[in-house]
């Protein structure tokens, strides 16, 4: 992918000099300490002053049980390395094509494309949706219209998907970008609608035909890069969905699939589905049922 030439967008949010999130576990574990502690300071007028300004600081996301970790380690930040500044560079090159794409066809007919930010973070961070780590790879937040991306993912996709490839990490960034389209055209509010009075089965159903068209849309954006694609680039990205399918995925940790607990779609499903938007460039071509 022909890139560094490319505008960069200016809706990243680079927050990954931020000390992470602690452990969610240890902070779940350590309300077993609140309630003690609240019982001690309502003894007391200091007691309860004490108590009402962590309750504030709370509120204005400061964990106060955080006091009772080690404070050296809470003070460690990892400044980005030159790697991922150069990783981070390519995400906005490529989340400007997809602002460039997506107003074109959006101004197709009569509808204005509200831009996207794009969070980077380390570990993890709070996001509109609850909290964002690093394990659950790259995700979409409809609240607060949001795509939040650990840029480690990168390496996962190379090394654990065995999909190298800068293209493979733009059709990651271009599909979560496809969720936005959906949110903004009003498909991820109808399709949350009909889980909601669906069994667990057809939500998941419900969730593959979100997850397809988001596949879809990456399609469509890549049929209007013109002279930015280079030979191998769809190639990359048909790899990497093959490798995220939900059949391959499920080989690889269980030895077996179990078709009712899918949530993305299987690996041919999901090239299908990107070659179809890229093949034609159309909204149209890309309902999968919803």
């Amino acid at each position: 992918m022909k890139w560094d030439n490319l505008e960069k967008s200016n809706n990243i949010e680079d927050l990954r000099s931020q000390r992470p999130l602690r452990n969610l576990g240890r902070m779940r574990g350590g309300l077993k300490y609140a309630l003690p502690i609240a019982q001690f300071l309502m003894g007391s007028k200091i007691g309860r002053i004490i108590l009402l300004i962590a309750v504030v600081a709370y509120f204005l996301g400061f964990n106060p049980l955080a006091l009772l970790d080690n404070p050296t380690s809470s003070k460690q930040i990892v400044a980005p390395s030159k790697k991922n500044d150069k990783e981070a560079a390519f995400v906005a090159a490529v989340l400007g094509q997809t602002e460039k794409v997506w107003h074109q066809i959006f101004a197709k007919y009569g509808l204005k494309y509200k831009e996207p930010k794009l969070v980077l973070f380390r570990q993890s961070t709070k996001s509109g949706c609850g909290y964002a780590v690093a394990q659950t790879g790259p995700f979409y937040c409809p609240v607060d219209q949001k795509v939040y991306l650990d840029l480690s993912f990168f390496d996962e996709l190379k090394n654990q998907f065995h999909s190298p490839g800068d293209f493979a990490e733009a059709y990651v960034i271009a599909h979560e970008i496809g969720h936005h389209v959906q949110n903004q055209l009003g498909t991820l509010n109808k399709s949350h609608a009909l889980k909601s009075h669906s069994s667990k089965t057809k939500a998941n159903k419900i969730q593959v035909r979100v997850e397809l068209q988001a596949d879809c849309y990456a399609g469509i954006w890549a049929h209007y890069l013109d002279n930015v694609l280079e030979d191998g680039d769809i190639s990359e990205a048909l790899n990497a969905a093959n490798a995220i399918g939900d059949d391959t995925l499920q080989k690889q940790t269980r030895g077996y699939v179990i078709p009712d607990s899918f949530t993305h779609g299987t690996s041919a499903q999901r090239m299908s589905w990107f070659k179809r938007g890229y093949k034609s460039g159309k909204l149209k071509d890309c309902q999968t049922g919803i």
